[in-house]
C-alpha cells in the first residue's frame, strides 16, 4: 500500500498482515539493506507512525532498519477481519487495548518482519509505557529501550506483609477533590475515558484541523506558558498547577480547552516543525477514523480493569540499557508526581541517561529531531562499546 500523503524520499509505507489479529500500517527507512539492526518506534496520542518522519532517515543513515507502525486503534492499522466499525466504538471490548496485548503487537510486528530481536524499542507519550513493558517482559527481544516524555515507574506493587494488619484507609477521591477546587477541574485522562470525548474532538466546533493545530501548539515549546516543575504530591492542589490541557476545567471538553490558545496566522506560518501540509496528514487520518480507537488506551488505564495482570510482575525492573528524553518545556514527565524518581531509583537498573531537550515541548521528536537523533545514536554507541 502506498500512503496518499507525501513522505520524505527514502521512507516507504506498507501494510503488514498477520500481526496479532491486525494488518498494521508501517513506515520504514533503511529497508534496502538486509540484516541491519532494527529500531522499533512507537508513537503516542494523538499521533501516528508519521510522527517519526523527521528522525527515521537519520537513524537509517546510521545503519539501522527503522520501523514505525500506526499502533492499534490508530491510522491505517486495521483488524484483519475488517470489523473496525465495532472495534473502535465506545461499546467495544477493551481487552485488545490493554498493555500486555500492545506488547504482543510489538513482538508480532518484529516477528512478521523477520526479527527475533530489535536493537531498541523507542516509545513516545503513550508509546513510552508500551516500550517500557516490551523491555521489561522480553529483554531477549527488545535489547534496549528509549522512553520519551512519559517516565516508567515500574509495575504496580502488590500489597506486602499485610496479613493480620488492619485494612489500609481508602485513598482520597482525587476527582471529587479536583471538582471541589475554587476553579473546578478534572483530569484529562478521565475525560478521555468518557463517551463524549471522541465526538468533542472529531467534531470540534472550530473544525478538526483547527483543534489539532491548537492542541499541538499548546503542548509545544511554542506556547510560552509551558513552564513545567516538579509536583509535590498526587493532590488536587498540586495537580491544578498543570496547564488546562492536563487538568481541565470541569465543564469543558478538550476542544473547548485549547480553542483560546489557537496560534495566530503568523505563528502558524513560522512553525517549521509542523507545517500546514504535515498537519493535514493528522487531520486527514483522524478525520477518517475518529479518536475512539486511540482513546480505548486511556480507558484501559483509568478503569483499572487490567491492573491485576500487571501486578504479576511486581518488583521486576527493566534490566536492558535505557534512556529517557523529554522536551524542556514538556509537562509530561511531571504529571504523575514521583514517577521520574521511581524510574531513576527503582524501575531501570541500567538507565544510561535522562535528558531534557532545549526548544522542545511534548512533541520532542518533531520539534527538535536533530537533538533526539543525536541522543539516540550516542545511546546506541555507548551500548556497543560497553
Amino acid at each position: 500500500m502506498s500512503a496518499d500523503y507525501a513522505l520524505p524520499a527514502g521512507i516507504r509505507s506498507r501494510m503488514v498482515s498477520g500481526v496479532n489479529g491486525l494488518t498494521m500500517h508501517v513506515l520504514e527507512a533503511g529497508f534496502e539493506t538486509p540484516g541491519r539492526p532494527a529500531l522499533l518506534l512507537l508513537h503516542g496520542f494523538p499521533e501516528l507512525a508519521y510522527s517519526w518522519r523527521k528522525v527515521m532517515l537519520p537513524l537509517a543513515e546510521a545503519g539501522h532498519h527503522v520501523i514505525a507502525p500506526d499502533q492499534r486503534g490508530y491510522g491505517r492499522t486495521v483488524r484483519t477481519d475488517g470489523d473496525d466499525a465495532d472495534y473502535n466504538s465506545y461499546d467495544s471490548d477493551l481487552t485488545p487495548f490493554r498493555l500486555l496485548n500492545l506488547v504482543r503487537d510489538a513482538i508480532g510486528l518484529a516477528s512478521a518482519l523477520g526479527y527475533r530481536s530489535v536493537a531498541a524499542v523507542v516509545g513516545h507519550d503513550f508509546g513510552s509505557p508500551v516500550a517500557a513493558w516490551c523491555a521489561l517482559l522480553r529483554p531477549d527481544v527488545f535489547r534496549s529501550v528509549v522512553l520519551m516524555s512519559a517516565p516508567f515507574a515500574g509495575p504496580p506493587a502488590l500489597p506486602f506483609n499485610t496479613a493480620g494488619q488492619p485494612a489500609p484507609a481508602a485513598a482520597a477521591d482525587i476527582h471529587a477533590a479536583l471538582a471541589a477546587l475554587p476553579r473546578p477541574r478534572k483530569h484529562y485522562q478521565w475525560h478521555y475515558s468518557t463517551r463524549e470525548a471522541d465526538h468533542a474532538m472529531h467534531h470540534a466546533p472550530q473544525g478538526l484541523t483547527a483543534f489539532l493545530r491548537a492542541y499541538y501548539h499548546v503542548k509545544s515549546a511554542d506556547w510560552a506558558q509551558n513552564q513545567p516543575c516538579t509536583l509535590k504530591s498526587w493532590t488536587a492542589e498540586e495537580l491544578a498547577k498543570m496547564p488546562g490541557y492536563y487538568i481541565m476545567d470541569l465543564a469543558k471538553n478538550m476542544a473547548e480547552m485549547v480553542a483560546p490558545e489557537m496560534p495566530s496566522n503568523l505563528e502558524i506560518s513560522g512553525c517549521k516543525w509542523l507545517t500546514d501540509a504535515e498537519l493535514s496528514v493528522y487531520a486527514g487520518e483522524f478525520g477518517r477514523t475518529g479518536f475512539q480507537g486511540a482513546l480505548q488506551w486511556y480507558r484501559c488505564r483509568t478503569s483499572g480493569r487490567f491492573n491485576g495482570e500487571l501486578e504479576v510482575f511486581s518488583g521486576w525492573r527493566i534490566d536492558v540499557p535505557a534512556l529517557f528524553i523529554a522536551g524542556k518545556a514538556d509537562w509530561g514527565p511531571f504529571q504523575r508526581p514521583g514517577d521520574i524518581e521511581a524510574m531513576r531509583d527503582q524501575a531501570c537498573s541500567r538507565l544510561l541517561g535522562c535528558h531534557t531537550v532545549d526548544g522542545a515541548g511534548h512533541w520532542v521528536q518533531q520539534e527538535q529531531p536533530e537533538q533526539v537523533v543525536a541522543l539516540v545514536l550516542r545511546f546506541m554507541r555507548e551500548q556497543a562499546t560497553a
